[in-house]
């Protein structure tokens, strides 16, 4: 898994850019919608010179940029919209936590998606970073993927209302989209979860107390990822009446509120699923120690039987003259008879009170 690093992250000048993520052998690609409610243009492979003749103001403007490797093209970028340099490190500094910041007339977002990796017990990280300003919304992906697919067939199909709204409602659905990525990552790790309880009922392996651990490592980094989205979006609720995002229309501020909700819901489930690990943990631990109390009063019960035949043993091994027995043509068999006959009826005792 990669580590979301918040406290001992790579340290970068902030007039120096440099893209600090894993995937350096991206080619940085450019795609743009733009549209209102009667039109739609779609550009793919754009460069930053063909904006100016495609750009409308006069309507919402997406560019969405897959790959950070090529560091003048996000400064190209942020010298078109006139962004400062902090941003633009944040954008490819991406062990920075999830962050909201306006400045200029610009907002900024970024975010930490978050998805299982498939037939493992890791978690894939990526930094999702967002720029709205003056009616366009520019999008920063690591890497190619999915995650806004539905999006941009719904904005080509003009299914619902985003192709009524303006550039923060679209700023709503992308952030929607990513969140979504928990959903599918929590149930993921709750059914793994399920899984190592009933694991745990029955196995004392100690790769299923690593496995335990590695999850409880999961939720852990799921928290830390929605935590900060939380009070970022808290930021957006708690200041709508102040008009202090000016990125943002006051009629759209309940969207924001929307995922609020949502990150204080991810927030609870993550809380109880993290309970209901420990009582995995538990079960394991109950399993090594019934483990080991059956092993104990095995032990226990072949050393009680044992202990009035080493006792008789001892006795006869004394070897002193005025000792009768030794002296019998049939001692011998008689104590060994004796010997098997008490051991045979503590058998049937111990038996009896089901001490074993």
């Amino acid at each position: 898994m990669r580590k979301i690093k918040y406290k001992k992250g790579r340290k970068v000048q902030p007039s120096f850019l440099d893209y600090t993520g894993l995937h350096k052998s991206v080619e940085t690609e450019m795609q743009l919608f733009v549209y209102d409610t009667n039109e739609l243009v779609e550009c793919k492979d754009l460069n930053v010179n063909e904006l100016d003749q495609n750009v409308d103001l006069t309507k919402v403007n997406w560019l969405n940029i897959h790959g950070l490797n090529d560091v003048n093209f996000i400064k190209s970028i942020g010298d078109y919209l006139k962004v400062d340099n902090f941003m633009l490190g944040d954008i490819l500094n991406t062990t920075k936590r999830t962050k909201l910041d306006e400045y200029h007339d610009v907002l900024f977002f970024n975010i930490k998606s978050l998805l299982p990796v498939e037939n493992s017990d890791n978690i894939s990280v990526e930094q999702i970073s967002f720029l709205l300003k003056n009616g366009i919304l520019v999008s920063f992906q690591e890497k190619r993927s999915d995650f806004f697919t539905h999006l941009r067939e719904r904005i080509r199909t003009h299914s619902g209302i985003v192709r009524e709204k303006k550039a923060d409602y679209l700023l709503y659905l992308l952030l929607d989209a990513i969140m979504e990525n928990f959903y599918i990552t929590l149930e993921n790790e709750e059914d793994r979860v399920e899984e190592l309880i009933n694991i745990s009922k029955t196995s004392s392996s100690p790769s299923t107390l690593e496995q335990i651990e590695k999850h409880r490592d999961n939720f852990n980094y799921l928290k830390r990822s929605i935590i900060p989205l939380r009070d970022s979006l808290y930021s957006i609720k708690s200041m709508k009446d102040d008009n202090v995002f000016n990125s943002i229309e006051k009629e759209n501020y309940s969207f924001f509120d929307r995922l609020h909700q949502k990150s204080l819901e991810l927030l609870e489930q993550i809380d109880y699923d993290s309970s209901t690990l420990d009582s995995a943990s538990n079960f394991y631990f109950s399993m090594q120690n019934h483990k080991m109390n059956e092993v104990m009063k095995t032990l226990t019960v072949v050393s009680v039987f044992f202990m009035p035949l080493t006792f008789i043993v001892g006795v006869y091994g004394m070897n002193f003259d005025n000792m009768p027995e030794l002296h019998w043509e049939y001692g011998y068999f008689i104590i060994l008879s004796f010997m098997f006959l008490l051991l045979l009826g503590m058998i049937i005792y111990f038996k009896k009170r089901k001490w074993y």
